[in-house]
């Protein structure tokens, strides 16, 4: 498996593993993927990962700023999808800890995750890689109608306070 850059020419199976994410229906609020420009615009041009085996794309991983003030901007919210017959193999850790690293090196010092509470397997993957559960937002957003919770996780740079 090796672990890249992501590519615009990469969205269309970036969409179709966003869209599998979407359809478990705890996995995102969004009902839809988005287009590539909507997409684009919301994520930091850093830290945009592809996993990959044999020109498979198996899963990817991106930062969003959290805040457009200045005072936030090391701050990043992670998106992390795997697609279906990739789950349970390594592959979000392996994305996991190439974000970690490559968040490190573009000066970010916390990475942020709002897990639903029934997203077992991301929940147990950022408490893997050293991300603590800070908190829980009760019924923060509905989807389908439905209230949902959002459990808070945050990994904060080792490099915090060495400057």
């Amino acid at each position: 498996m090796v672990i890249r850059n992501m590519k615009t020419s990469d969205w269309e199976e970036v969409s179709r593993i966003y869209l599998e994410g979407i359809a478990t229906g705890f996995a995102t609020f969004e009902t839809q993927a988005p287009t590539y420009e909507h997409w684009d615009n919301a994520h930091s041009s850093e830290c945009r990962l592809i996993a990959e085996t044999d020109g498979e794309i198996m899963g990817w991983a991106a930062l969003s700023p959290v805040s457009s003030r200045c005072v936030y901007g090391g701050v990043g919210e992670v998106s992390i999808y795997i697609s279906d017959k990739s789950r349970g193999k390594g592959v979000g850790k392996l994305l996991m800890q190439h974000l970690i690293d490559e968040s490190e090196r573009a000066g970010f010092w916390t990475l942020q995750s709002g897990i639903f509470p029934e997203n077992t397997a991301s929940i147990k993957l950022h408490e893997k890689m050293g991300f603590r559960y800070i908190g829980k937002r009760e019924r923060v957003g509905k989807i389908h109608g439905v209230w949902k919770d959002n459990l808070l996780f945050e990994k904060r740079s080792c490099n915090v306070g060495v400057d």
